[in-house]
């Protein structure tokens, strides 16, 4: 199986002769987003699986970074944290690309600001798993 450039946006591509799932693939595949710009989603679109909340986009919602988790901590087990407060459009844990092992941060979506200053408020400096997580809103960091 060879990487060949998607339809919709990448379609005027040239066709690449690269095999898939190689470290060459993902590596020709990052050149073209960044070169090109063909994202094939939204940035806040949750990731796995996860369900969003009905009617809810996820360009309204307040992203949150929860840091110092628990290496053992899973998404369904953070959602479930910050669902006791309201509404989760998305929970993501980061995680290291080649050992898939978790880098112990992650974001949480909610789209209702009220909701989710609660659950900054309640949920940093909270024991979770035997480790004191760090909660605030999310900052965009500017690649300059």
């Amino acid at each position: 199986m060879f990487l060949m450039a998607a339809e919709g946006c990448c379609a005027n591509l040239p066709v690449w002769a690269v095999p898939a799932g190689t470290a060459l693939a993902g590596f020709v595949a990052g050149v073209l987003v960044g070169k090109f710009g063909c994202k094939g989603g939204t940035k806040s679109a949750p990731r796995k699986g996860a369900a969003p909340a009905a009617g809810v986009s996820g360009k309204d919602c307040v992203e949150i970074y929860v840091g110092n988790l628990s290496y053992d901590m899973t998404e369904d087990q953070m959602r479930k944290e910050f669902e006791k407060f309201g509404t989760v459009f998305s929970a993501r844990i980061i995680s290291n690309r080649f050992n898939q092992k978790s880098k112990g941060f992650g974001f949480v979506e909610m789209p209702n600001r009220p909701e989710a200053e609660a659950a900054i408020k309640a949920l940093n400096d909270k024991d979770v798993q035997g480790r004191k997580l760090r909660v605030n809103e999310a900052k965009n960091k500017s690649r300059e």
